[in-house]
C-alpha cells in the first residue's frame, strides 16, 4: 500500500466520486488514478466503491471504514511534514548543481545572482560536463540537480522538470558567403561547408544528425567541442560554420561574427532541471527550481513537491507554454 493511493483515493472521495475530477485536482491522469485504485483494492481484497457500468456508484461499508483511517493516516502524513518544516525553510546549507557549459555560462549567471540575494549563506558548488558525466555524478549521488538538454534516458532516476526551449543558431565570420543569401538558410547549404559545432552525446542519435539524415544528406563535421566560446574561436579561425545553443549567440560576438538564424531548421531542444526521486528538497531547492523554471506555478510547485513519478511531471506541465530563450540580450519568449 503506498500513500499515493490513500491520497487518490481520498481524492475521488472528496470530488463526488468522479474520477476524471479527482485527477483534474491532483494534476494526473483519469487512467493513472483509476489503476492505483484498482491495486489498492486489489492489495486490500475488497471492493471500496460499489459501481455502475463504469462509474463509481457509492462506497462500500468496507470503503467506509477504509476511507476514516486514510484520513488519519493522511493527516498523520500532514504533521510529519509540519514537524520537518524549520528543517525545510533553514537557509543554512549547500546546494550542488552539475550541467554543461552552455547552461553554466549564458543562462545560470543571472538566476544564480538572483539566487544569492534570497540565500547568501547557501554555499553553492557548479559542475561541468557532458551529458554522460553529468549522469555519472547523478549516479555518484555527488550532485542535488541536473541541467541538461534531452538524453532523458541517461537520468531514469531522476524527476525532469521542463524549463525552456531553445533552437540553434548559425555563427560565421563577417562577410561570408551564407550571409549574402536572399533567403532562407537550408540543410543543403550547410552540407557544402565543414560545420563547427557540440561534441555528439554517446548516447542515441544527434538530432543534428538526424535533420541531416531525414534530407538524405551526410554533415562534414569538421571539429565538436563541449563549450560554445571554443566553437565559435574555431569559427573566427575559418575552420568552419558554427552550429551553436541560440542563447550562445551573445552580443558581444556580433563584432567580427554574423549570426544566421536557423529556427524550424533543427528540432527545438527543451532545457531540463532534474532532481534524484528519493530527494528531500528544502525550500531553497524550490526556489532555485523556480528561478530556473520560471513559468512553475505555486500551485504546480506545490504538486511538484508530492510528485514521485515522471509521469506525474508530465501530466502536471502538458499544457503549459514553455518560455523560448534566444539570442543576443538573452531574449525570452513564449514557445509556440
Amino acid at each position: 500500500m503506498k500513500l499515493q493511493q490513500l491520497k487518490y483515493l481520498l481524492a475521488i472521495v472528496d470530488n463526488g466520486l468522479n474520477i476524471t475530477a479527482a485527477a483534474e485536482r491532483l494534476y494526473t491522469s483519469q487512467p493513472g488514478v483509476s489503476k492505483q485504485l484498482k491495486l489498492l483494492e486489489e492489495e486490500l481484497g475488497m471492493q471500496l466503491f460499489s459501481r455502475k457500468g463504469k462509474s463509481l456508484d457509492r462506497i462500500t461499508p468496507a470503503g467506509e471504514g477504509v476511507i476514516k483511517r486514510a484520513r488519519v493516516i493522511m493527516q498523520e502524513v500532514e504533521n510529519i511534514r509540519s514537524l520537518a518544516s524549520n528543517y525545510y525553510d533553514e537557509e543554512n546549507g549547500e546546494l550542488s548543481i552539475a550541467t554543461t557549459h552552455t547552461q553554466a555560462r549564458y543562462v545560470l549567471p543571472e538566476i544564480i545572482t538572483e539566487f544569492r540575494k534570497h540565500f547568501p549563506n547557501i554555499s553553492l558548488n557548479l559542475h561541468q560536463g557532458t551529458s554522460e558525466q553529468i549522469a555519472d555524478m547523478v549516479a555518484a549521488n555527488d550532485i542535488d540537480f541536473a541541467i541538461a538538454t534531452g538524453s532523458s534516458d541517461l537520468f531514469s532516476d531522476l524527476l525532469l522538470v521542463p524549463g525552456y526551449r531553445w533552437d540553434r543558431s548559425i555563427i560565421v565570420p563577417k562577410g561570408h558567403e551564407l550571409t549574402r543569401l536572399k533567403r532562407k538558410i537550408t540543410l543543403h547549404d550547410l552540407v557544402e561547408f565543414p560545420l563547427v559545432t557540440y561534441v555528439f552525446s554517446f548516447g542515441g542519435q544527434s538530432s543534428l544528425k538526424q535533420a541531416f539524415a531525414s534530407e538524405g544528406l551526410e554533415p562534414n563535421v569538421g571539429f565538436t567541442a563541449r563549450d560554445a566560446d571554443v566553437i565559435k574561436t574555431y569559427v573566427r579561425m575559418g575552420l568552419g560554420v558554427g552550429i551553436v545553443a541560440s542563447m550562445a549567440a551573445d552580443c558581444s560576438d556580433r563584432k567580427d561574427l554574423q549570426v544566421i538564424d536557423a529556427e524550424g531548421l533543427f528540432p527545438r531542444s527543451t532545457t531540463w532541471i532534474g532532481f534524484r526521486k528519493d530527494a528531500v528538497l528544502r525550500r531553497y531547492m524550490f526556489d532555485f527550481i523556480q528561478l530556473f523554471a520560471t513559468h512553475v506555478t505555486e500551485p504546480q510547485m506545490n504538486e511538484l513537491r508530492r510528485a514521485n513519478a515522471q509521469e506525474d511531471i508530465d501530466q502536471l506541465f502538458k499544457d503549459t507554454a514553455l518560455p523560448l530563450r534566444t539570442g543576443c540580450g538573452d531574449d525570452v519568449t513564449v514557445a509556440a
